[in-house]
């Protein structure tokens, strides 16, 4: 026999024939770094991600910071108001004359404005509207006067430049002349304003209300005409010792000396009585030491001598038509007897001090962002309209400056996964709505509505999807003709790569306008073709065999697609008139009955009917995912060990118990793994839930009510944000809540599965 063995190179031995070639050694070494730096490089991008993620997150709740900055001292007088100018480097105080003194962060000069305010008395009360930046005055003869301190901006060498430039009205008169006005103020909106004193003779105490009305001339100016003086003490419970009036000038609160408190309603030029409470009515002393509106005058804060601190709010009450005040929120106390109570312009904030004792709160979250001893008693303060200044006078009359760094006051564990008291509800509630339609809105970024929606949109998804996508993976894999098979999957296949926009237009654009007009038909639909595609296999199981055998076994589907089309067919067309049977309706107007299913739902189930719904978002993602599933599970199904199912059959197992009791069980774990991938295609979606539902954040399981995911969510805020802004980072917190969902929901998945594997595997 010939040697065929070729023999060696001349420089090759035996014992270097089968050694790698450096070349290839070169090549691995390279490709084991290359690929080694590659997977670090990966997981240092995610962990890049996270710390971005992490950095954007952290300011929501991160402590504010208070810094003191200068003091200024003053000189000995005792003053009326303390105010300050938008940016906090001008404030001003009024002396007992009227006149201004300007003090100047910058310099800590202060420069005394005096002005001609054409009054006989000293000021003995003032009040000032931070909205307009305009101040009441009231004087010891019952003369009250505007005075305006009129700040203005401008540029000079780089620098910022605020100058003051007071000017006042002519004075005029009002309640008891002669009487002195110990407290004083005003509302205005626009077309009217209101003008409140409280008078004192140190026996008797009178409220009065004068109202004045604002006509159009033909020269275009505003004309101010009286419109009426009320006398509101016979009204107003106890004597009265405070008064408040809301920026809009059409109520009255008066707050009295044993701490009732008298809620007055302008209406049809007439006052009346509303509602009469006593905030800390539960005390042993129940008199208020210091009130006010918080911003947008919804809500009053109330102190008590002892330091406690509550917040009632304005609200319909259940099965009322008015609103009414109500204790909404209740802060720790004090620590003190409070002297001081101010809101700010920009948000729901307000400072309490008392003795030495300052704490900054927030109302809507009912937190304390910053508390503080300070080496002073305190007497008066003020927080600048952009909430970023604040200026306490202590009782030396000495005016300290702090900068405050607050810029997420409004978010917190709370606000974003807890029940909040918003202003205006009856009660505490989780809800989201980012943005409103006036300055005093009050944001609310309750998380927790965006997570109940997602879970809704994937539940009613894969409600939808997994029987669907299972069965027919199961009657592919087992049943049907090979040669249709090779057909089917590529076809399921290039239904997933259908772009999600596409389908989200063809939802919102003809699948929901058709499905509002023909719900009935829907339902028929739903419920009659598992029935039939039941009853049909049934009696096609109980064929004679000689009937059966002219039918190849997996061509069974071109006897019953035509029976299920048919029967789809016909229940559409009879679902007028089921709905003309079953869903009735009276209509409350007219007592006429009608047959309408969107009107008879909210009447029966007390719920909404809304177009764009669950119901499309639940068919049209289930659309979606069905693809997904099918693929993987088909290939599950399919990849079973032939020997297993032969040796069941042979068993005498027909083959639809084979294929659920041997198959499905062998394929668990792929099964598993398709209703994963399924489930997290689901919860991730975006384009189809933007367009197919209303957006609308509420949490209620009905079908037929609308909702917002977390992704839908960044997707329509997101251009919207400010830039660092609280909605701006509440969105990066939604994306990693909705990371942290799927990754817990795919680690369960993956535990299971691998359990599943274990279980099932085959030997």
């Amino acid at each position: 026999m010939p040697n065929t063995q070729k023999p060696l190179p001349e420089h090759a031995t035996e014992q270097n024939r089968f050694e790698t070639s450096k070349l290839t050694l070169l090549v691995d070494r390279f490709m084991t770094v290359f690929i080694k730096f590659g997977g670090a490089l990966v997981i240092t991008s995610v962990l890049g991600i996270f710390v971005f993620i992490f950095l954007q997150i952290w300011p929501l709740f991160a402590p504010p910071s208070v810094t003191p900055l200068k003091s200024i001292p003053l000189p000995d007088t005792k003053y009326a108001l303390l105010g300050v100018d938008e940016w906090g480097a001008k404030p001003f105080l009024v002396e007992p004359d009227g006149s201004l003194l300007v003090v100047d962060y910058e310099t800590g000069e202060t420069r005394d404005q005096s002005l001609n305010l054409g009054i006989t008395g000293q000021v003995t009360a003032a009040f000032l509207n931070k909205r307009e930046q305009k101040i009441i005055l009231g004087t010891s003869n019952g003369q009250f006067v505007f005075v305006s301190p009129n700040h203005t901006s401008r540029e000079s060498g780089g620098r910022q430049i605020i100058d003051v430039n007071p000017t006042a009205e002519t004075p005029s008169s009002i309640g008891d002349p002669g009487m002195p006005i110990t407290d004083i103020a005003y509302g205005d909106s626009g077309s009217s304003k209101l003008i409140v004193a409280l008078q004192s003779d140190g026996e008797t105490n009178r409220v009065t209300a004068s109202l004045f009305k604002r006509k159009r001339s033909l020269m275009g100016k505003n004309k101010e005409e009286a419109a009426g003086t009320h006398d509101l003490t016979p009204m107003i419970p106890g004597r009265p010792e405070k008064i408040l009036v809301p920026v809009t000038g059409d109520s009255v609160v008066v707050i009295s000396e044993s701490g009732n408190v008298s809620y007055l309603v302008l209406a049809d030029g007439k006052f009346e009585l509303r509602q009469s409470f006593t905030p800390f009515g539960d005390l042993a002393n129940s008199h208020i030491n210091a009130a006010n509106f918080i911003f947008g005058d919804v809500s009053i804060a109330f102190a008590s001598d002892s330091g406690e601190n509550r917040i009632f709010s304005l609200f319909y009450p259940e099965g009322g038509k008015e609103r009414l005040f109500g204790l909404t929120h209740e802060f720790p106390n004090l620590g003190a007897s409070p002297v001081l109570l101010v809101s700010t312009l920009r948000n729901k904030a307000f400072l309490l001090g008392g003795g030495k004792e300052l704490s900054l709160r927030y109302s809507t979250t009912e937190s304390i962002r910053w508390q503080s001893r300070v080496p002073y008693p305190v007497s008066n303060a003020v927080i600048s309209g952009k909430y970023q200044r604040l200026a306490v006078l202590d009782s030396s009359n000495t005016l300290h400056f702090f900068q405050i760094d607050d810029p997420h006051p409004d978010s917190g564990w709370k606000a974003l996964f807890g029940k909040v008291w918003y202003e205006g509800a009856p009660g505490p509630k989780w809800e989201w709505q980012s943005t409103g339609g006036s300055d005093d809105f009050e944001p609310k970024y309750s998380l927790v509505p965006l997570i109940f929606g997602t879970l809704k949109g994937t539940l009613y998804a894969m409600l939808f999807a997994v029987p669907i996508a299972l069965l027919a993976a199961l009657y592919t894999s087992q049943f049907l003709d090979p040669r249709f098979r090779s057909t089917v999957k590529p076809t399921m296949e290039i239904m997933a790569s259908l772009p999600s926009v596409v389908l989200g237009f063809l939802a919102a654009i003809y699948i929901a306008p058709l499905v509002e007009r023909q719900v009935p038909s829907l339902i028929l639909v739903a419920v009659g073709v598992p029935i039939v595609a039941a009853f049909s296999g049934f009696f096609w199981s109980h064929l004679p065999i000689q009937v059966r055998k002219f039918i190849h076994p997996g061509w069974e589907w071109i006897v019953f697609l035509p029976l299920l089309f048919a029967s789809a067919g016909i229940l559409w067309y009879l679902g007028p008139a089921f709905e003309a049977v079953t869903f009735v309706v009276t209509d409350p107007a007219t007592g006429q009955k009608t047959a309408d299913f969107r009107a008879w739902w909210p009447a029966v189930t007390g719920t909404s009917y809304d177009q764009r719904n669950s119901l499309i978002v639940g068919f049209m993602m289930g659309f979606a995912v069905i693809p997904i599933i099918f693929t993987i599970a088909e290939d599950a199904l399919s990849n079973v060990p032939k020997p297993l199912i032969t040796a069941s059959m042979a068993c005498g197992a027909s083959r639809w118990q084979t294929a659920l009791r041997v198959v499905m069980p062998t394929a668990s774990a792929g099964i598993f793994s398709a209703l994963m991938i399924g489930l997290g295609r689901a919860v991730g979606e975006t384009m189809i839930v933007v367009m197919a539902t209303g957006n609308t954040p509420i949490m209620e399981w009905n079908i037929f009510s609308g909702m917002r995911t977390l992704s839908a969510n960044i997707a329509v805020e997101l251009p919207e944000a400010p830039h660092h802004g609280t909605l701006y980072r509440t969105l990066f917190l939604g994306a990693l809540v909705l990371f942290l969902l799927t990754f817990a929901i795919n680690t369960v998945a993956e535990v299971l599965r691998q359990h599943l594997r274990e279980k099932f595997k085959t030997i």
